[in-house]
């Protein structure tokens, strides 16, 4: 029996129209700004499924004008959840880099913002929609990981009220468009470190496998009386650009590869990354990589 996730954040957090999700998405993608006229002037086309066509295909056009590098060696991104208007330009420059051709499954991690759990949560679904086509889940990695007796099953109130996963449903559906993809989609609720490794360890076997691609959902620094958080350091002048050293000096140890480094990082310096438990599992699988093989840390 299927059982559908809605797209249930469309029309607020990222637009519910065919057409116009299509111009969003090839808009952030395609880098240059001169494109930004076209793709407003071609939102116009978006009414019937033969102008949705047509914009499709001016919008594949467009990617390919964007000049953006894939690269079969990209294994993994770590990209935003905020609202498209907020966040969708950024995550394309993750998601632009992505070669689809060899990749057949996508292990989807994101943090919990509505539901506790000390554990990994699994979707219950077997179809994810999007407003640019749906995604099929992987039943039966679901089906292994549940055999672990590691992971709880998500309802799928709690799965449709999450919007961290979701927001990366519409550019994975646009990138692998035409190809045959399967997520796997993994809620990772509020896990102590020792647990963070364990669960490194069980998805390490699926890092071995180069088809498989790793998508981690996370947003940085929240800060300001709204999330009852500042760092301020003098010496970066205004606090934005306090706050911008601070994520920086965290993307740079995520790029290490290093697990307890980034934890020290957090403990140090409390910086509110919400993807922070998504990121240290991925960084503890990959590091089961790198203690394979020193060269094949996966790019990120």
């Amino acid at each position: 029996m299927e059982i559908m996730r809605r797209a249930s954040h469309a029309g607020s957090w990222y637009t519910d129209n065919l057409g116009m999700v299509f111009s969003q998405l090839v808009y952030t993608l395609a880098i240059p700004i001169n494109l930004y006229i076209l793709v407003v002037k071609s939102t116009s086309l978006s009414k019937g499924m033969k102008k949705a066509k047509k914009l499709a295909e001016e919008l594949d056009g467009w990617l390919r004008a964007s000049g953006l590098a894939k690269s079969p060696d990209v294994r993994g991104v770590i990209a935003p959840h905020a609202g498209y208007s907020y966040s969708g330009r950024a995550a394309a420059y993750a998601f632009g880099n992505i070669d689809p051709s060899s990749i057949t499954r996508v292990f989807l991690l994101g943090p919990s913002h509505h539901y506790y759990t000390p554990k990994c949560a699994l979707s219950g679904a077997t179809i994810y929609k999007t407003p640019v086509g749906d995604l099929q889940i992987d039943l039966e990695v679901v089906k292994e990981l549940k055999a672990t007796g590691k992971f709880e099953v998500m309802d799928l109130d709690v799965d449709e009220a999450e919007h961290s996963m979701e927001m990366h449903l519409p550019y994975l559906a646009k990138v692998f468009d035409g190809y045959p993809v399967k997520i796997v989609p993994i809620l990772v609720g509020a896990v102590k470190p020792e647990n963070e490794a364990m669960y490194g360890r069980l998805l390490a076997k699926y890092v071995d496998d180069p088809n498989n691609f790793f998508s981690v959902s996370s947003d940085f620094c929240h800060w300001g009386s709204r999330f009852n958080y500042v760092h301020y350091d003098r010496k970066y002048g205004a606090i934005h650009k306090s706050i911008e050293a601070l994520d920086r000096m965290g993307m740079d140890i995520i790029e290490t590869g290093d697990p307890d480094a980034f934890k020290r990082y957090i403990s140090e310096y409390d910086n509110t990354i919400c993807g922070r438990h998504p990121i240290s599992v991925f960084l503890h699988y990959a590091e089961e990589l790198l203690n394979k093989d020193k060269d094949q840390f996966p790019s990120i």
